[in-house]
């Protein structure tokens, strides 16, 4: 019996000391333990959960809570104080940055038009391609809005069914001033919330048109796109023929194109994260990894990487 009253006082002093040290346990490491949350866009969430795995690796102590959900989503949570973390996949806006946010690109990232393999017209579309001119006319003016009219064809009367993004999105703003817009409000079409759902859209209607992120339409493993979407190549130069670099049939053509410059931005753009305010304890920490050791899994979890100036420029920002 009193073996056990001595056991049971030693276990309630324990108790009673980790209390008055603050409550919270400490990892086998002995750092304390802290969970990073993080929301924002579908163009850097696979990224994302990378650097999370990987960090968390070699930091035992840190947990992860990511969810996807637009660049809107990223914006308003982190400047409510509700995440860690913000995922962008654009430029900060001015009232975003006078309101305390802070951008750190990570990675590179471009959008892509998607259309159907099972498109009737799918030969056609990949021997001449489209325009950004066609284009503008399908999403902005809607001047166009047959495959006809996006093919020069006037024999051919089917609709294109033109799907767009219906959460705030980086992708979105993005393609818009491809397109020869200002905003994501200038792009016309059936709103699909989410990354995943445009792609899906546009593989269940054979007449319809999207666009993905580079990490959402091409299959990393395979290189090529996933099954059953093509990536509509886009005549840049409006020279009237689709010329080698701009049929992006790999993931691979895709990412030189974006690198050499052949592959514009937009619709090519920096991703960020956010931070509220000058980030400061566990969040400065795992961004300095993101910007450091992180950048060895930009390419395996198929991003684009920086360059070496734009590292340093990204570096530069950091307290």
């Amino acid at each position: 019996m009193r073996t056990h009253s001595i056991l049971f006082n030693l276990t309630l002093l324990a108790g009673l000391i980790l209390s008055a040290c603050g409550g919270q346990a400490d990892s086998p490491s002995g750092a304390e333990e802290v969970t990073l949350s993080t929301s924002g866009a579908f163009a850097l969430y696979p990224l994302m959960q990378r650097f999370a795995e990987e960090y968390r690796a070699v930091h035992p102590e840190v947990s992860f809570d990511i969810t996807a959900g637009g660049a809107g989503k990223g914006i308003s949570d982190v400047l409510a104080g509700a995440t860690d973390f913000g995922m962008v996949s654009r430029e900060l806006k001015s009232e975003e940055t006078e309101r305390g946010a802070a951008g750190f690109a990570v990675a590179r990232d471009a959008v892509f038009v998607v259309v159907s393999a099972d498109n009737p017209y799918i030969q056609q579309i990949v021997a001449r391609g489209l325009t950004t001119e066609a284009l503008n006319k399908l999403y902005i003016t809607q001047e166009f809005t047959t495959w006809g009219d996006m093919l020069g064809d006037p024999s051919i009367s089917d609709p294109v069914n033109v799907y767009t993004r219906s959460d705030s999105a980086g992708a979105a703003e993005m393609i818009a001033k491809f397109y020869g817009g200002t905003a994501q409000e200038d792009l016309h079409g059936i709103g699909v919330d989410g990354d995943p759902g445009l792609l899906q859209a546009v593989l269940n209607d054979p007449l319809g048109i999207g666009y993905n992120n580079l990490g959402f339409v091409y299959d990393f493993t395979a290189g090529t796109p996933l099954a059953g979407a093509v990536v509509a190549p886009i005549d840049i130069n409006a020279n009237g023929e689709i010329e080698e670099h701009e049929f992006l049939e790999t993931r691979t053509e895709a990412v030189e194109a974006i690198l050499s410059g052949d592959y514009p931005s937009p619709p090519a753009r920096l991703l960020y994260v956010v931070t509220n305010g000058v980030p400061s304890g566990a969040t400065l920490e795992f961004l300095r990894w993101m910007l450091g050791e992180g950048q060895a899994f930009v390419n395996e979890a198929g991003y684009v990487l920086l360059t070496d100036e734009e590292l340093a420029a990204q570096l530069a920002k950091l307290p």
